[in-house]
C-alpha cells in the first residue's frame, strides 16, 4: 500500500488505514501501540505507512465507525467460523482485514476490493478510474 500511495499521490489519491480488532482479534493494541505492531511484529521489517493510519475502531456491527456504515448496505450472514467479533451480522460486512474501497473526489464510493484481491489488479483499477474520468460503481471485485 505504501507503494501504491507514493505512486498515486501526485493524482490528488490517498489511501486512509483504519485499523479494526473485529477479525480474530488481530489488532488488540491500544491506538499507541499500533504503528510499532506493524513496524516490529506484522508486517514488521520496519514497516510504516506513509499513508494516514486512524485510530482503531469497528468496521461494523452496532459500533460501527460512521464511514462503513456509509460504504456498506444491508442483509444477514452467519459467523460460521467465529472468527467475526460484530453484531449483528450484515450480508455487505466488511468481511476481513485489508478490504479496500475506492472513493471519488465527490465523496462517492465507485469500487469495493475484496482482502485477497492483489494490489497490483487494484492499482489497474483505480488507473482506469483516472484514465476514464470516472467509472461506474462495481462491486464485482467485492464478489468471492
Amino acid at each position: 500500500m505504501n507503494a501504491l500511495h507514493e505512486e498515486m499521490k501526485d493524482y490528488g489519491f490517498t489511501i486512509l488505514g483504519f485499523p479494526s480488532n473485529q477479525f480474530g482479534k488481530q489488532e488488540p493494541g491500544e491506538n499507541h501501540e499500533i504503528l510499532a505492531t506493524l513496524k516490529h511484529v506484522r508486517p514488521g521489517n520496519g514497516f510504516v505507512p506513509n499513508f494516514l493510519l486512524f485510530q482503531r475502531g469497528d468496521v461494523n456491527g452496532d459500533t460501527e465507525q460512521g464511514v462503513y456504515t456509509f460504504l456498506k448496505f444491508l442483509p444477514s450472514f452467519e459467523n460460521p467460523t467465529n472468527r467475526l467479533f460484530w453484531e449483528p451480522l450484515k450480508i455487505n460486512d466488511i468481511k476481513w482485514n485489508f478490504e479496500k474501497f475506492l472513493v471519488g473526489p465527490d465523496g462517492k464510493p465507485v469500487m469495493r476490493w475484496f482482502p485477497r484481491v492483489p494490489v497490483s489488479e487494484v492499482r489497474e483499477d483505480i488507473l482506469k478510474y483516472f484514465r476514464l474520468g470516472s467509472i461506474p460503481f462495481q462491486w464485482s471485485k467485492f464478489l468471492y
